[in-house]
């Protein structure tokens, strides 16, 4: 459900930048306690999964269309809503600075559609009362499942809204808010899935993570996590570098809409600020369409993996940097006020 930028206007993009740059700065501000020494290796290894776990497209049966996972959900259910908001924004950068997926000028759009609606929204008011009376397994996976399928409908909803108040008249509001909302409710019963799963998993691997997650406190540091990020780093490498390769040629749900009620999935935009948005992608973007430079349309399976690993590589570094230097300033401060 990455927005290009053809999709928005300036203006639009203007006010969705200003949304996304507050959102991250309220999430850095909020956060407290949570990102102990032990919970710092969990976001940046989460990250690193999230953005390899995009680059698969799942085949939705008998409609001609893809989908990938978000992520937001399941992020917001291992590190909690704030440290997840700045982990999505962080795979969200990479994959538009380095990889041309998604525009520039509408990266704040993608990080308010794909992360600020489902950790500042859906997270407290579907995922977390359903956990209220306790973490099993199948709470955490009705949770997920209800919370992806809800996360996804509003991001599509917020899609269409933008592209209203953008003024694109090839997508009228009604055609396109009534092939977007059907086709992200079957991703998101897709994604749901697998975000129920990998919950699961690393629930029954290690159940305070959720928990302090709920929480909002720092994992006790008795509590061993090596082995989870080590799992989890393992599995990012199969997916990013191996699993990849067998992605859906599809397209995926917001360009199947797209091509449903416009005739075309690569909409034209001109004007002085899209050349700008466009140039500084061309000069930051080292493997476009997560393949080498140059290669052709369809890409080679060892562009896609390396790019698959490069840059899950690049999110751990960028979320787990982020991480880190938010808990020594969060801890420096609680240490000056004591």
């Amino acid at each position: 459900m990455h927005m290009a930028d053809a999709l928005i206007s300036p203006l639009v993009g203007g006010v969705m930048w200003t949304a996304a740059a507050g959102s991250i700065v309220y999430s850095t501000a909020k956060i407290k306690n949570e990102l102990g020494e032990k919970k710092v290796p969990v976001m940046a290894v989460t990250g690193a999964f999230v953005f390899a776990a995009q680059m698969i497209n799942f085949t939705i049966p008998a409609t001609g269309s893809s989908g990938h996972i978000g992520g937001g959900i399941l992020l917001a259910g291992l590190l909690g809503p704030f440290p997840a908001l700045l982990t999505i924004a962080a795979v969200l950068m990479i994959q538009a600075l380095f990889f041309a997926d998604g525009g520039l000028l509408a990266l704040g759009c993608n990080i308010f559609n794909m992360g600020v609606i489902p950790c500042f929204v859906v997270y407290p008011l579907i995922f977390k009362p359903i956990l209220r009376k306790g973490f099993s397994v199948p709470r955490i996976g009705a949770a997920a499942l209800l919370s992806v399928a809800a996360g996804l409908e509003l991001g599509a909803f917020g899609v269409v809204v933008e592209t209203l108040f953008s003024g694109i008249t090839a997508l009228p509001f009604s055609t396109f808010v009534l092939l977007m909302l059907p086709i992200h409710l079957a991703i998101g019963v897709a994604e749901g899935i697998v975000t129920a799963l990998v919950l699961n998993f690393v629930y029954k691997m290690r159940p305070e993570i959720l928990e302090s997650s709920e929480q909002r406190i720092p994992l006790v540091k008795t509590v061993p996590v090596k082995k989870v990020v080590l799992l989890l780093g393992l599995i990012t490498l199969l997916v990013g570098g191996i699993l990849s390769i067998f992605a859906s040629a599809y397209p995926d749900g917001l360009e199947w809409a797209m091509e449903k009620t416009a005739g075309t999935a690569e909409l034209e935009a001109e004007g002085p600020v899209f050349r700008q948005a466009e140039a500084i992608q061309e000069a930051t973007a080292f493997m476009p369409d997560y393949n080498f430079p140059g290669a052709e349309e369809d890409g080679s399976a060892a562009g896609t993996a390396v790019a698959g690993i490069v840059g899950a590589a690049l999110t751990c570094i960028l979320a787990g940097a982020a991480g880190f230097i938010i808990y020594r300033i969060k801890l420096r401060h609680s240490g000056n006020a004591a």
